[in-house]
């Protein structure tokens, strides 16, 4: 192919040969570094080495479909220096055996011309539970009988986005069952969020992703959530498309580099799981509840699509599926969502799955769907792109997740009819206030416009790495990378300003890697020499024995005494005793946080004392500033 031969030419001279291919195997090696705590005894990738944090997971021996895809796309560059694939596929089938649900027994069962039945999300968890309504028309499911015969199953194969990796909570539901309670092993397969956009991680009620009604209330955990007349046990799986994006984006890379080194049929098998994946990725591509895209804004209203008319073809927020735990009783459901985040979006994911011989998936339609998938997110780079060069949030078919009708003035300039939503999906705090989305989604956009020589990619990309380096402050050989945005205005006339600045080692790293992506096409010497400075002020300056962090002050963490919302007379209990009622607060639901040997920090907040502090090494962030180190070093043979 064409693109390994262009990167072949930089990478033959970079294998082995310069400071930042040596800098990423010094990363490498810590993170792999057994004594150092990123994995579990049974090699499952911690989100967090340290455990006291709170962020998305609510605990750092839990891990994320995203933190299997940064050790994917570690692994994978691993093989590019070293020549060595074997790490990859080791990587990939430890993915496969413990983070893609092997319980989906009624799965069989399912109904692709009724996928689920609709529930209204909420704007405040004190509105929940949502009353389930099957009088809402819901549109017909158009990949599923294609998925199933070009795969002989009725399984989905993705990612669930959040494991108990040391079973915590005490869930112990564990691959291939529902084996319940403390003394079972992990990891355990659990989720937190379903209750609307105002549901932050401190607002969550912990829940099993296999619910026996072992624990919870009578209904174990579902009346929580939903309203019905009835509750039967059953399995419930959330994906984050973005994780399983970045898991092919980094088998496309492995293709390339396996290529150029004449051992791809090492990854074959694995390339074909990172195919398959790719193929069920597109129910990220569909509406919710497959309704019809575009000016949808009454739930009775607005028709369900018939085929791929429910498709918006975007990277969308999450994906699920679920059903009866009893085979016997024969239901099971999937939805996708109507919101897409432009920080979500992955061209190069659908440039590979498109493009890639060896990516291409086995579904009829899949080709077809992530060629107008990769034209369909430029354009939503385009329309979402200020003045000033940043991109504002995303779109949504579902106006605050209920098909409800919004203010007049986002009316006016639809994308593909659908609207405008400046914080799609979650304001707790705003989905597009950190700077992070931004370098995260636009190294993915630097690496196709790399790959393809896209000239619609180079365009958006001058604007946006003229703004990014004009807001990065450099102070000798530090830097402070921007950290909380604020946005005003609608497209075409929104606009960004910089609030806060601090010191997010994460995303100096994924900005620097998407410099040197479009300094090595584009051969701009400025972004080359910025990217340069913040990895060697990330290698110079923040170094640990486990890896490279810095301290970072959480004054969030007074929250945890925040309250839950419980309904009123709504009680039940976790594995450990701790009660759930209108009483419950963060801490009330998870107090074996009161013995993790941090704890004295935030106790002593909690009292009045100073805010607390923390060394983080999150596995995601450590990963990707060993892969900004290889990036360069591969680039530009130094």
């Amino acid at each position: 192919m064409k693109v390994f031969a262009i990167v072949a030419i930089a990478l033959v001279a970079g294998i082995n040969a310069g400071t930042y291919t040596q800098r990423f195997l010094e990363q490498y090696q810590k993170i792999k570094n057994p004594s150092h705590g990123y994995f579990s005894k049974g090699q499952v990738p911690y989100h967090n080495v340290e455990t006291l944090i709170v962020e998305g997971p609510d605990h750092g021996h839990e891990t994320t479909s995203e933190t299997y895809s940064y050790w994917i796309w570690l692994e994978a560059m691993y093989g590019a220096v070293e020549g060595d694939f074997s790490n990859f596929n080791a990587a990939w089938n430890n993915l496969e055996a413990n983070i893609i649900p092997t319980l989906q027994s009624s799965n069989g069962q399912y109904n692709t011309n009724k996928p689920a039945t609709y529930a209204p999300e909420w704007d405040s968890p004190s509105q929940y539970p949502s009353t389930i309504d099957s009088s809402v028309p819901v549109g017909r499911d158009p990949i599923a009988d294609e998925l199933k015969s070009a795969y002989g199953s009725d399984n989905i194969y993705s990612m669930h986005w959040l494991l108990d990796v040391d079973n915590v909570y005490g869930f112990g539901n564990i691959q291939g069952g529902c084996s319940y309670g403390p003394s079972a092993s992990g990891p355990s397969l659990y989720n937190n969020y379903q209750r609307g956009a105002e549901e932050s991680v401190w607002r969550t009620i912990p829940q099993p992703s296999c619910d026996r009604f072992a624990y919870g209330g009578r209904n174990g955990f579902l009346d929580l959530f939903t309203k019905d007349n009835s509750y039967a046990t059953q399995y419930k799986y959330t994906s984050a498309p973005d994780a399983d994006a970045r898991a092919v984006q980094a088998a496309y890379w492995a293709n390339v580099w396996a290529t150029e080194k004449g051992i791809q049929s090492s990854i074959t098998g694995t390339l074909s799981k990172a195919s398959k994946m790719g193929d069920y990725l597109r129910y990220s591509l569909f509406d919710k509840y497959f309704k019809r895209i575009g000016n949808c804004v009454d739930p009775w209203g607005c028709p369900g699509g018939t085929w791929k008319d429910s498709a918006h073809y975007l990277i969308n927020w999450y994906v699920s599926w679920g059903g009866s735990y009893n085979a016997q009783y024969g239901w099971s459901w999937r939805i996708g969502d109507g919101a897409s985040h432009f920080g979500y979006q992955n061209p190069l994911a659908a440039y590979a799955l498109s493009q890639d011989s060896s990516l291409k998936p086995r579904g009829y339609t899949a080709v077809e769907d992530w060629t107008t998938s990769l034209q369909r997110q430029l354009e939503l780079y385009e329309y979402l792109q200020t003045s000033e060069g940043a991109f504002a949030g995303g779109v949504t078919n579902s106006w605050k997740g209920r098909y409800a009708q919004p203010e007049s003035e986002l009316r006016n300039d639809t994308f593909h009819g659908m609207f405008y939503d400046w914080e799609p999906v979650y304001h707790d705090p705003p989905s597009n206030q950190w700077f992070g989305m931004q370098s995260w989604s636009v190294d993915r956009l630097a690496q196709y416009y790399y790959v393809s020589g896209d000239s619609k990619a180079k365009s958006i990309l001058d604007k946006w790495v003229s703004w990014a380096i004009s807001v990065i402050k450099f102070n000798g050989d530090d830097f402070k990378m921007p950290s909380s945005l604020a946005w005003s205005g609608n497209p075409p006339n929104v606009h960004v300003a910089v609030t806060t600045w601090g010191k997010d080692l994460g995303t100096a790293s994924s900005t620097a890697r998407a410099l040197t992506y479009y300094a090595a096409k584009s051969g701009d010497s400025n972004a080359k020499a910025v990217a340069k400075k913040l990895l060697d002020g990330l290698y110079n300056l923040y170094q640990t024995d486990i890896g490279i962090a810095t301290e970072e002050p959480r004054p969030d963490y007074s929250r945890f005494n925040e309250p839950v919302y419980v309904p009123s007379g709504w009680t039940g209990t976790y594995p450990n005793g701790d009660v759930i009622d209108s009483s419950a607060t963060f801490i009330k639901l998870r107090s074996w946080y009161k013995n993790d040997p941090q704890w004295h920090k935030v106790e002593a907040y909690l009292q009045g004392g100073p805010v607390p502090s923390f060394t983080y090494h999150r596995f995601w962030a450590q990963a990707d500033i060993a892969l900004a180190f290889g990036a360069y070093g591969i680039l530009f043979n130094e």
